[in-house]
């Protein structure tokens, strides 16, 4: 192999490194996600007692969905840089992740559907409980697409157990 070729190569797998700032963005993001969760979860307090059960049922269901973008942000975070910048230094690490340890491509990318969809679903749940305040369309529109969501998800758990059996097929003996 002729050494423009090697050069080539070390720097388009050093490449990757471009990518750990946009993480450290979204950790910045993340800090935005704790801000709000506080300042709704303020406001859930100082208004104690004034509330009705629908009321405190939408303020919690907010703070859970700030909670929910927030796991999908960390999920993002350690699982895109773990799979697409470098490992993580983390052995026998008391508190990594226990799906941190089988992280792959795809994985990430079946846990992040199902983290929208979960995100999805309290949307939804917001939605209907506060169906009286909302046109009939925007509820119509949000159920199709958490049924867009759900299908897509299927989709990519499908292809990623077709790719994986087609990988364990390829690497038995023949």
């Amino acid at each position: 192999m002729s050494p423009a070729i090697r050069i080539l190569e070390k720097f388009i797998f050093w490449s990757r490194w471009l990518q750990a700032p946009l993480y450290v963005g979204l950790i910045a993001a993340q800090g935005v996600y704790v801000y709000q969760f506080m300042l709704e979860l303020s406001h859930l307090i100082g208004r104690v007692g004034s509330l009705s059960e629908n009321d405190v049922m939408l303020m919690v269901l907010g703070l859970i969905d700030v909670v929910m973008i927030a796991n999908l942000l960390i999920m993002v975070i350690i699982g895109g840089y773990e799979t697409f910048v470098s490992r993580l230094d983390l052995q026998n690490h008391p508190d990594q992740p226990e799906w941190l340890s089988h992280v792959n491509a795809g994985v990430l990318k079946i846990k992040l559907s199902t983290a929208i969809i979960s995100i999805s679903s309290i949307h939804l749940l917001k939605s209907f409980i506060n169906a009286a305040n909302m046109p009939e369309a925007a509820i119509r529109w949000q159920v199709i697409i958490h049924i867009t969501f759900l299908f897509s998800a299927l989709a990519i758990a499908w292809t990623d157990k077709i790719m994986t059996s087609s990988l364990v097929m390829a690497k038995k003996p023949h």
